[in-house]
């Protein structure tokens, strides 16, 4: 039987702030020592009362604007109640009834096609502590006891919660990789699902015959893309089994294991009912006005699907080249500025999806750390275009710039490139040169043999080796060919 797979997810984003969401200890944590970021306030020591972090609040405010959702004008926080090890107060300080945004939607694309996915709200809460498990792989299975470390606990967080509008791993996937984007271009999060500032819970149900939602299980435990793809896709399987088997699901919460490849049972899922929420009677309502509202707006960048847009009707590139340069904002930056100084957008655009990405991917770093300036790499491109370097060459200077620490105009000089272009006259005498050198080679073409040109390549690999790469590929070949008729 085939069945509509619904899915829903629920993405936590640590806020980029100095200080947590009630106190003011360092949100530095990671690579700490532990339980050294806090303080009576994330303890929950008797007495404590918490201090809102303005820019938090302004920073999901930032996101829900961005994400076309309806600011409330009053929010509230709430105490959500359960027990756990990590929640030293025995309670949550979230939002329920008051979000601090409402509705909204975001638009992904996946295998060239776009979908609407609607949001359900967003709101601001604080993080919980962490458990650390004494195990080789620190996994909970198989740990003979576990240790909490605080310094994450109270980090602030803001929580988009999707309709269940997603019907595939793949849709997930991109809608995951959309906000992240999005929180990254607006700098109010790292999204690093690695480190933890990007957290997924995945809630997945199939529909029933008559095309109501079925029961709902919720995937914790997953860190990265790829397990979030693996673990919907076993959890898919797993359901339309035990469907087919004519047995119910059971409401619950299962945790994924990214080792085996499995979803385990971990407790029964709880209603809104069972975390008995009240309000939050040491903090005032935040009382969001127009001003206040529009203040943040105008301080919006382009965002993503907008800059991606434009980039391809200005520039006249393809959609799937803006797709590629306008993934990272500072990437796209990097392109505009070049093309500012006067290089080709096509040539650039290829260049940076080419040798600039490769780069980045050997060395491990992003474009903000790349060691050429976008100017100096505007001139080289430039030199290609005026083609008063080859395309070689100009590969063989940005290696020079890169492994030797070197300047343009330095590395332009010992690559030859500072000489100009080889052409005309100085060529032919370079390829007569070459011919003298390499009769046998220049026998095979002059006779007709050379049936797959391998020789005349032969022979103009020699003449670029010569020239150092500073003549035209296409010329070298046609007075190779008229000198050898």
């Amino acid at each position: 039987m085939k069945r509509q797979v619904v899915i829903g997810l629920e993405i936590h984003l640590q806020l980029k702030t100095r200080s947590k969401l009630f106190c003011s200890c360092s949100t530095d944590y990671v690579g700490a020592i532990p339980n050294t970021n806090v303080c009576p306030i994330c303890l929950a020591v008797p007495g404590t009362l918490p201090l809102l972090n303005e820019l938090a609040v302004e920073q999901a405010v930032k996101l829900g604007l961005a994400l076309h959702c309806n600011i409330q004008d009053q929010t509230r926080f709430y105490r959500k109640h359960y027990f756990y090890a990590d929640l030293p107060k025995a309670y949550q300080v979230t939002q329920y009834d008051h979000p601090i945004a409402m509705g909204g939607y975001l638009d992904i694309l996946v295998e060239g096609k776009e979908k609407r996915v609607h949001l359900d709200h967003l709101h601001l809460e604080e993080d919980a502590g962490k458990l650390v498990h004494q195990t080789a792989d620190g996994r909970l299975s198989g740990a003979s006891h576990s240790f909490v470390d605080y310094n994450r606990g109270g980090m602030p967080l803001s929580e988009i919660v999707s309709k269940p509008e997603i019907n595939s791993s793949a849709e997930a996937v991109a809608y995951i990789t959309q906000i992240r984007q999005l929180a990254r271009y607006l700098k109010v999060s790292d999204g690093e699902m690695e480190s933890g500032s990007l957290r997924v819970d995945v809630n997945v149900s199939l529909s029933k015959d008559d095309g109501s939602l079925g029961t709902r299980v919720e995937i914790k435990n997953i860190n990265s893309l790829k397990s979030i793809e693996r673990a919907l896709e076993f959890e898919i399987a797993r359901q339309n089994r035990i469907l087919d088997e004519g047995e119910a699901l059971i409401q619950e919460t299962r945790l994924w294991d990214d080792a085996v490849g499995v979803t385990r049972s971990m407790r029964g899922k709880e209603n809104a009912n069972d975390y008995r929420y009240f309000l939050e009677m040491d903090l005032a309502p935040i009382n969001a006005d127009i001003e206040y509202v529009e203040k943040i707006r105008h301080t919006l960048t382009e965002m993503p699907w907008d800059k991606r847009n434009r980039i391809v009707e200005k520039y006249k590139i393809s959609f799937e080249e803006s797709l590629l340069l306008t993934e990272q904002k500072e990437l796209a930056d990097y392109f505009e500025d070049c093309v500012k100084n006067g290089a080709s957008a096509a040539r650039t655009s290829n260049w940076i999806r080419t040798e600039v990405l490769r780069v980045l991917r050997d060395q491990k770093i992003d474009i903000s750390n790349f060691p050429i300036a976008s100017k100096d790499l505007a001139t080289l491109i430039k030199k290609i275009d005026k083609k008063e370097i080859s395309n070689t060459l100009a590969k063989d200077v940005m290696s020079a710039m890169l492994e030797k620490n070197m300047g343009l105009d330095k590395a332009l000089h010992d690559c030859g490139g500072d000489s100009g272009r080889v052409t005309g006259v100085n060529l032919q005498l370079v390829i007569n040169k070459i011919i003298e050198t390499e009769p046998e080679a220049a026998e095979v073409v002059r006779s007709g043999q050379d049936k797959k040109g391998a020789k005349i390549k032969y022979l103009q690999g020699l003449v670029m080796r010569e020239t150092r790469g500073s003549a035209d590929h296409q010329e070298v070949i046609d007075i190779l060919k008229r000198t050898l008729e």
